[in-house]
């Protein structure tokens, strides 16, 4: 189950990318979160910051729906 959803339809680049950065940045190591997004530049653009920041990245995308689940890299807390 997901921590939080971060709807992101309806925003062009680079709020998505900015909004899912402040929800990691508050959230513990293996968080998880969806991201829904109908921005096409999306479906590069939340993979790759995923990639190079150390967390996990899925999509699925339903018509012009892009939605991703994404979890929070890191060593868990104990």
């Amino acid at each position: 189950m997901a921590d939080a959803i971060i709807d992101c339809r309806g925003l062009k680049c680079p709020l998505p990318v900015l909004r899912l950065e402040k929800q990691l940045a508050a959230a513990r190591p293996g968080a998880q979160f969806v991201m829904l997004a109908t921005d096409p530049v999306a479906r590069v653009d939340i993979p790759l910051h995923c990639t190079q920041n150390g967390h996990a990245c899925t999509l699925h995308a339903a018509g012009d729906e892009l939605r991703f689940t994404i979890v929070k890299g890191g060593a868990p807390a104990p």
